[in-house]
């Protein structure tokens, strides 16, 4: 039976897939941390994680930002008690070639999707092994990039493969506790990801990418269809592990 009194913390909480596994979290009767730059769409979350059954805690974080995340897990620490659940969900992509984007564009990627879960994973991790807790989980929202890669999209590609290695790693670490490191690997899900984007770019792109046997379907998942996967994950027996779990579209038979 799953434990009610787990918190969690999820970053990237505002919208799709980081809104959809906070939801799924409240559904569970948890407190639930919300993290995101953006405190208005946080709220509306908070409405949603209230709504299903859960204690939903609004803290603006910027992962690329270390005194943010401070403030963010000292905050939660502090209000309704230490994490036990890390979901490292924040994320950010900028299509282009490698040649076209800017060196600020490649920075902001790999400190947003690397850098950030580095910076929450040490000090959840910490804070677990400190207080001597029996569980713990720590989740890490991949791509199916790091399987498939895709013209246009390399270092974010990148940064995901390098979360799956740290997440391999940790999980070696955490060996001699029961603290636990997965992967939840996600393929094509509609969601706001690619708000800003200049979509002509995909006129060209999505070509391209089916020649590499990528995007084989133009169909889609829903935010909810991750979530349920990564509550399959910190919900699975103690005495169990899910290292890496991958979900992708299925298309209606033909």
């Amino acid at each position: 039976m799953t434990d009610p009194t787990r918190v969690a913390a999820v970053t990237g909480a505002s919208q799709g897939i980081g809104r959809a596994i906070a939801i799924a979290f409240g559904a569970l009767g948890w407190p639930v941390a919300l993290g995101a730059r953006r405190i208005e769409l946080l709220e509306e979350t908070a409405q949603l994680v209230r709504g299903a059954g859960g204690t939903p805690l609004v803290q603006t974080l910027d992962v690329t930002d270390t005194a943010s995340v401070d403030a963010f897990c000292n905050n939660v620490t502090e209000t309704v008690g230490p994490i036990d659940v890390l979901v490292n969900n924040a994320g950010t992509a900028i299509p282009g070639y490698v040649h076209d984007m800017t060196d600020a564009d490649h920075r902001r990627i790999i400190e947003t999707n690397l850098l950030g879960p580095i910076h929450m994973t040490r000090r959840v991790v910490a804070g677990l092994r400190e207080r001597g807790a029996q569980t713990g989980d720590i989740v890490f929202i991949s791509s199916d990039t790091t399987v498939n890669p895709r013209p246009a999209m390399a270092t974010y590609a990148a940064t995901k493969a390098a979360v799956e290695s740290f997440s391999a790693t940790l999980a070696l670490e955490c060996e001699d506790s029961g603290i636990r490191s997965s992967v939840v690997r996600v393929g094509p899900t509609l969601t706001e990801f690619a708000e800003g984007w200049d979509l002509s770019i995909f006129e060209e792109l999505f070509p391209r990418w089916a020649k590499f046997g990528i995007q084989r379907h133009m169909h889609t998942m829903e935010p909810a269809d991750v979530a349920r996967a990564v509550v399959t994950v910190v919900t699975s027996s103690p005495h169990m592990w899910i290292p890496v779990v991958e979900v992708q579209p299925n298309p209606p038979a033909i």
